[in-house]
């Protein structure tokens, strides 16, 4: 691809997945502002940088933005993506919060610390969107994500529910879309050491001690028993998802 050098397999997935899913469902036309929630984990990391790519490929104007919101356990964790940001000539909005350790305390009475803190960053982000006037706010889910939160809908909340390309906020105000729904994490790993992003760790206490990876870590076990496995599951939510959205990507 013109202007990028030459990419990689992973690398190449990772921008024609997400263009396939954006030019089927339409996410985003021309003038469109584009908020992209990066937390500094691969995921959100290697949808920025595609994006980006996108950008430069699609035939309309497009603007993107970074959006990131410190959680507040490790002040200076985000410097990284600022100095990337600078580099890459993106526009961002960078900004500290006390978000995660008051989901740590007795404020959060009721939820588990990961929700809290995800639906205070989540409404910030929300506001952010309407301050900058920004008409979509784009997260990093991947195939992984859609996979595990609908187990985790089935076990905790007794209902047969995904997560969506696209859906509409605020009377159509704001349109939340996930580019990368249905990406493997695989290849956004490897795409993302590959473009050597400066990705960091999760300094969250509760990381990785949370249901969703309970989840995550059972399913790992139950599809380790056969590789076709994985991927006839993933088939059939992705086939979920289109004929529940009335998305057809016949040929993709």
């Amino acid at each position: 691809m013109a202007g990028f050098g030459k990419l990689s397999f992973a690398q190449k997935k990772c921008v024609s997945s997400v263009g396939m899913l954006m030019q089927k469902t339409g996410m985003a036309g021309p003038g469109a502002r584009i908020g992209v929630a990066v937390s500094g984990g691969v995921d959100s990391f290697a949808l920025i940088k595609t994006m980006t790519i996108r950008k430069a490929i699609v035939p309309f104007p497009m603007e993107l933005m970074v959006l990131h919101v410190n959680p507040g356990f490790e002040p200076e964790s985000h410097r990284p993506l600022v100095d990337w940001v600078k580099a890459e000539g993106l526009s961002a909005h960078i900004e500290l919060s006390d978000y995660g350790p008051r989901a740590h305390t007795s404020e959060n009475r009721k939820n588990s610390p990961c929700f809290y803190c995800s639906m205070l960053r989540r409404k910030r982000l929300f506001d952010l969107c309407r301050e900058y006037g920004l008409t979509h706010l784009a997260f990093g889910h991947n195939a992984d994500d859609l996979v595990v939160t609908f187990f985790m809908n089935v076990v905790q909340n007794g209902r047969v529910d995904g997560l969506s390309a696209s859906e509409d906020f605020f009377g159509g105000r704001l349109k939340v879309i996930r580019p990368a729904l249905f990406l493997e994490k695989s290849f956004m790993k490897t795409a993302a050491r590959q473009w050597e992003l400066p990705i960091w760790k999760n300094n969250c206490p509760s990381s990785g001690n949370t249901r969703r990876t309970e989840i995550h870590e059972w399913l790992k076990l139950e599809t380790g028993k056969d590789k076709r496995i994985s991927q006839n599951v993933f088939n059939a939510l992705r086939r979920y998802q289109l004929d529940r959205n009335g998305i057809d990507l016949t040929g993709y």
